[in-house]
């Protein structure tokens, strides 16, 4: 009976080693995928800064930004970075209800962000400062608009994973997958501080 409860207990040992390595394998993976994604707003970045004197004769960021309005924005994301920071030291107290608490208030920060941005996109295209105007505005409808559709990813991958803790708790799956989505969050996070620095706060200059 000894020897069996050894050979169970050293075969338990075993199965949480391998969860913990292929959870740390998926989450360095998802690093490699979140430098591919640098490469791609560096890209974008730069673009902007060729075009963004391109106006063809139409406004400049100076004309149609909206700085207190962008500023709210900002702080929408800045805050839901802290939530979900939140619900990161809740999964590592184990407290379920916690994790789904700050989780919903990281998706209603986030979405406020994505209406305040559809809503300025909106709002600039019925003025006639559409993507199609100059290149300026094809290069900031560009990179807004991607960050934005990272954005929107993310907040259905939350919705997903507020799913998958209700119904099956915080199960080593869901724990790996919560840690990359954090990484992806505050990977936007910082982009948007870039984007708020490069775009809104020189273009208003």
């Amino acid at each position: 009976m000894s020897t069996d409860t050894t050979l169970s207990q050293a075969h338990a040992h075993a199965h949480d080693h391998g969860h913990h390595d292929a959870g740390a394998n998926k989450i360095f993976g998802f690093w490699i995928y979140l430098m591919s994604d640098c490469i791609i707003f560096a890209c974008l970045f730069a673009t902007y800064a060729v075009l963004v004197n391109g106006t063809a004769g139409g406004p400049t960021g100076k004309d149609i930004f909206e700085l207190p309005f962008v500023l709210v924005e900002t702080f929408l994301l800045l805050f839901s970075s802290i939530t979900y920071g939140m619900a990161v030291i809740a999964m590592n107290n184990n407290n379920q209800s916690k994790v789904l608490t700050w989780l919903a208030l990281t998706f209603l920060f986030g979405a406020g962000f994505i209406g305040m941005e559809i809503y300025e996109f909106h709002k600039l295209i019925a003025e006639g400062y559409g993507p199609d105007r100059s290149g300026f505005l094809s290069a900031f409808f560009t990179l807004v608009g991607t960050h934005g559709l990272h954005v929107t990813s993310g907040l259905i991958w939350m919705a997903v994973m507020m799913y998958q803790v209700s119904r099956r708790g915080l199960t080593s799956t869901n724990r790996t997958r919560l840690m990359c989505l954090s990484l992806f969050w505050h990977f936007l996070d910082v982009v948007w501080i870039c984007v708020f620095s490069v775009v809104y706060l020189m273009g208003a200059m």
